[in-house]
């Protein structure tokens, strides 16, 4: 029987873990299928406050792990494949096949970035192809990057690298973006931003250690043409990671937790962290702060039924 289960190494699940592990809770940090979370995609992260040149992302996240685990948190890989709960406990059921009790969870599971699914862009992952804008525009100073998708964030990214970027290409399947009105105008209105519309890319050329261009393939025909470029960001939406928690806990249409603004969930004595309920902000400190609330919480609902 635990007090605390967190799923999630990612920083919204360590951070958690450190809070909780500083009030004697003696969590359990369960990995999940992506350990470590997006940050450890990332290449350098230099918007998280405390590291003036920066840190690799991957580094930030061991470093949370190491400080988590100095106050006491246990560590577990593996991932939970249901989640119930029964008379005020939570029943988890692992894949590696374990059953564990909890009085109270913490689900900090994140979202995990829509891919193509190409080989190509699993090599340049990191060296040229990304995810996030916030995150990795800044090295694209002066560079020319393409942004594939058609909604809001493929707008938003798109406006956001024209900061950096010399030149922003959005590259659509279709012949019309799904995106809203205003943010379609905002975009479209850039003269830094170009469209290449009914393309999808075929794959990403590089030089082995970085990319220098895509393969489009045109969908109306199928004709594949080069287009050269420095970075390729892809804004194709995201999967928030509950579909074990489906038939226990309230989501949104794309499957976000729907948590209050202090990480309370319909659920008593389940809390929710980082990107798993933040579909908008999806920063390291955000998902850092709400770890934080969360573990705040989590020690306050144990509290008052006598765990401390």
């Amino acid at each position: 029987m635990e007090n605390l289960i967190i799923l999630g190494t990612g920083i919204a699940g360590c951070t958690a873990a450190v809070y909780a592990a500083r009030a004697n809770l003696k969590p359990l940090l369960i990995s999940g299928p992506e350990d470590g979370g997006q940050l450890t995609l990332t290449t350098d992260v230099e918007n998280f406050p405390g590291f003036p040149e920066g840190v690799k992302g991957p580094e930030l996240v061991q470093l949370c792990k190491k400080q988590a685990e100095r106050f006491g948190t246990v560590f577990m890989v593996d991932i939970v494949e249901h989640c119930v709960k029964k008379d005020n406990l939570f029943e988890l059921k692992l894949v590696g096949g374990d059953l564990l009790q909890t009085k109270a969870l913490i689900v900090a599971t994140g979202a995990s970035a829509r891919w193509l699914g190409i080989p190509s862009e699993e090599k340049y992952k990191g060296r040229g192809v990304t995810t996030c804008a916030t995150c990795d525009g800044a090295f694209f100073k002066d560079k020319e990057v393409v942004v594939i998708g058609g909604g809001d964030s493929a707008m938003e990214e798109s406006t956001f690298l024209t900061k950096f970027a010399s030149k922003v290409t959005i590259v659509h399947r279709k012949d019309s973006f799904r995106a809203s009105k205003i943010m379609q105008e905002r975009a479209l209105k850039n003269p830094k931003i170009k469209v290449v519309w009914n393309s999808e890319i075929a794959e990403i050329i590089g030089d082995g250690k970085k990319v220098n261009g895509v393969k489009l393939k045109d969908t109306t025909n199928g004709a594949i043409s080069d287009f050269k470029c420095d970075g390729v960001f892809l804004a194709i939406g995201h999967v928030p990671n509950t579909a074990f928690l489906k038939g226990i806990i309230d989501v949104d249409e794309l499957g976000y937790i729907r948590a209050d603004k202090n990480m309370h969930t319909n659920v008593e004595g389940l809390f929710a962290a980082g990107d798993v309920q933040d579909k908008r902000f999806r920063q390291a400190i955000t998902a850092a702060g709400s770890g934080c609330m969360a573990a705040m919480e989590a020690e306050k609902y144990l509290a008052e039924r006598g765990v401390h």
